[in-house]
């Protein structure tokens, strides 16, 4: 059946972040080229829009969509009382309180403060844009903010970094649903990278001296045709031609994770693919990925996803 996703467009609201789900969930088809994804855009009601960079959309739909939907997106918005005072308008949280108990419910940049300020987000981890990061905080103390991220996945809720970020979560979520190859169908089409390297905190407008060719970038390329090899801090620290401390110190201000931490996400995105595109073994697929055994591949994928080696390749592979 066809996944059914309701956009909710909230005045003032940011109009890069309205048009990337359906852009990107269109893209996404089955080996027939059938959509997967049926993409609408609603307002509260059917009156114009205002949009943040000057001008106006009259939606085709209110929001009396968002109680069929499996999907329902918040975009990047202005919205005075979440952005400023951490109070929810009424008529939205009429609107929400209609989203079916199964779905799934995603942000777009400052579309996190209105989950916020509906109590969504409460004790769950969260992002949103960096440059709002402080102000979130204050307003909305109970949710466990991470900046330095592109997107959050905390199953039925996940909140993505400013603008371009939601082009990360939206493939992310198609992965999810299923698997890389559509994913990276859809991310070629729209001429965009299926993953992206690093976190938001590369993004974050902070004074970081000019160190020319220095950087751990060469190094992070070196080491991804390498994960299957032992790689430990002081190999890369000898490669990028720095001390340990200075590497790693360096490796967090351009990526917001530890090199170790950096390192693992990288081997399990590697065994993802190689469980979905491969009839490796577990063991075979653990080597490979630099997770040494099977058993270490599946207490990795236990942590990571929730689920075991087998149980995702069933699932995705079948996607």
């Amino acid at each position: 059946m066809v996944h059914q996703v309701a956009v909710l467009a909230l005045d003032t609201v940011i109009g890069y972040d309205m048009a990337i789900p359906p852009q990107i969930f269109v893209e996404a088809t089955d080996r027939n080229g059938d959509c997967l994804y049926k993409v609408r855009i609603c307002g509260l009601d059917r009156s114009p829009v205002r949009v943040a960079s000057g001008y106006t959309m009259v939606p085709d739909h209110d929001a009396s969509i968002l109680a069929e939907a499996d999907t329902v997106i918040i975009p990047g918005t202005r919205i005075e009382g979440p952005r400023r005072h951490g109070v929810l308008p009424p008529e939205i949280g009429e609107a929400l309180a209609t989203v079916p108990s199964h779905a799934r419910i995603m942000s777009i940049c400052t579309g996190a403060f209105v989950l916020g300020a509906a109590g969504i987000l409460d004790d769950r981890p969260a992002t949103t844009h960096w440059a709002h990061a402080d102000e979130f905080r204050e307003l909305y103390p109970k949710v466990a903010l991470n900046e330095n991220v592109l997107f959050v996945d905390d199953g039925d809720v996940l909140t993505s970094a400013g603008l371009g970020a939601g082009v990360d979560l939206c493939l992310h979520v198609i992965r999810r649903d299923h698997g890389t190859e559509v994913a990276n169908r859809a991310a070629r089409y729209c001429v965009v990278p299926p993953w992206r390297e690093g976190g938001q905190s590369q993004y974050i407008d902070r004074h970081i001296p000019d160190h020319g060719t220095d950087g751990t970038a060469p190094t992070r390329t070196w080491a991804l045709g390498r994960l299957h090899e032992p790689l430990d801090l002081a190999t890369l620290a000898g490669h990028a031609r720095m001390s340990v401390r200075t590497f790693s110190r360096r490796f967090r201000a351009e990526t917001g994770m530890s090199p170790g931490t950096w390192l693992t996400r990288q081997r399990i995105e590697h065994a993802r693919h190689l469980l979905e595109t491969t009839d490796l073994p577990v063991d075979g697929v653990a080597e490979r990925a630099g997770l040494g055994t099977g058993a270490s591949l599946r207490q990795h994928m236990h942590a990571a996803l929730g689920v075991s080696p087998l149980a995702y390749r069933k699932t995705f592979r079948a996607g």
